[in-house]
């Protein structure tokens, strides 16, 4: 594999797991921050915009994918998109740790 699909492996499991929040939250009714929020990351957007986010992330990920031409055969590729996935789960429960608390 060439490195760049290295790049696209892991940003696909980043994109991939953006997923997941926003979704949810759109679909359940719940108003959640994302990038058009008023601050952005930081405000509420409707659920509209969160599933339409969510859907714009999903694509993303799945061209992402495609380009990585990520197999189960390859490892390290794996490992690298389980990374991103890691890393973008991270940083999101880290970023909206302060949402939850202003809830409690």
């Amino acid at each position: 594999m060439k490195w760049y699909s290295y790049v696209a492996a892991f940003f696909a499991g980043a994109f991939l797991a953006n997923v997941v929040p926003h979704f949810i939250h759109g679909v359940s009714g719940d108003a959640f921050p994302s990038p058009f929020a008023s601050p952005p990351g930081k405000g509420l957007s409707s659920p509209l915009v969160n599933v339409l986010w969510a859907c714009v992330n999903l694509l993303a990920g799945y061209i992402l994918l495609r380009v990585s031409k990520l197999t189960a055969k390859n490892k390290l590729a794996m490992i690298i998109f389980f990374l991103g996935i890691v890393a973008m789960s991270v940083q999101l429960a880290l970023v909206l740790a302060d949402k939850v608390k202003g809830y409690l």
